[in-house]
């Protein structure tokens, strides 16, 4: 079971339609209205091990729900959001459509989940995993990504504790917002999806070393139609396309801290 499909009358596997989704006006780069500078090394490496998390941790929690009558009748309650976590429920039942469309809104939607913070959890990083990969892929993937998620380096390079949490008076941030998404190939069995998107990582608070910033990246999923699902396989990772910046004063770090707490992010990218 993954995220939800949009099945939506796409016309068999040769359509490609497009990705929407709105993106927020976010301002500069560095605590203080600097402009911001090149990207380091170890933020190049933090975003690669990002993206294969954020797939898994967004799925793990569309996959949270209880069946379409739970959710509807909560429909009216007021969202429990934390800093990073996603809000708002998921649209269709289980399930992506079987064809090039299902296929990019699987692609989508697992970006958003490979992204997120929750893959710095263990728990929620072997449960995103197991939902987005291929049973057959998902075992070594997994200890992969439990090698580079326990890396004291690694943690040390981004700001955080050896338990992978945010210090004091600091609020982590990794998250992937979908700009658009292409189907290169599709059939009944496999599909190659481009997903085109920007990303938000850091850590927002006074004091912070690694403020919130902004990339861009272009990541290709190759996937494989098992147990009527869309599962990944592979993946490969590009910088860019990248927009010019507008000369904007990044926000204080107290702003950035309230946003990231008060706006949650999505659980259906597409």
């Amino acid at each position: 079971m993954s995220l939800g499909d949009e099945r939506e009358g796409s016309g068999g596997y040769g359509g490609t339609g497009q990705t929407r989704t709105r993106l927020p006006d976010s301002g500069g780069d560095v605590y203080g209205g600097a402009r911001r500078g090149g990207r380091s090394s170890s933020r190049s490496l933090v975003t690669v091990v990002g993206v294969v998390v954020v797939l898994i941790a967004a799925i793990a929690f569309a996959n949270r729900g209880g069946d379409d009558s739970s959710r509807e009748n909560g429909a009216n309650e007021k969202p429990a959001t934390s800093p990073t976590a996603p809000t708002g429920k998921t649209p269709v039942g289980s399930g992506f459509a079987h064809d090039a469309q299902g296929a990019q809104s699987a692609a989508a939607n697992y970006a958003v989940s490979l992204g997120s913070a929750e893959m710095f959890n263990t728990d929620r990083r072997h449960e995103i995993v197991n939902a987005v990969y291929a049973p057959d892929v998902a075992a070594a993937r997994q200890a992969d990504l439990d090698k580079a998620y326990s890396s004291e380096q690694f943690l040390t390079n981004i700001g955080l504790k050896s338990d992978g949490s945010a210090p004091s008076g600091q609020t982590f941030v990794s998250r992937v917002i979908p700009v658009g998404s292409k189907a290169t190939s599709a059939n009944a069995s496999t599909a190659t999806v481009e997903v085109w998107y920007t990303s938000l990582f850091g850590l927002s608070g006074s004091g912070s070393t690694n403020p919130v910033s902004e990339a861009w990246y272009t990541t290709t999923y190759q996937l494989r139609w098992v147990d009527n699902d869309w599962k990944v396989t592979d993946f490969q990772q590009k910088d860019g396309p990248v927009p010019v910046g507008r000369d904007q004063r990044a926000s204080t770090a107290d702003d950035m801290t309230k946003a990231i707490e008060e706006y949650g992010g999505f659980t259906y990218a597409r």
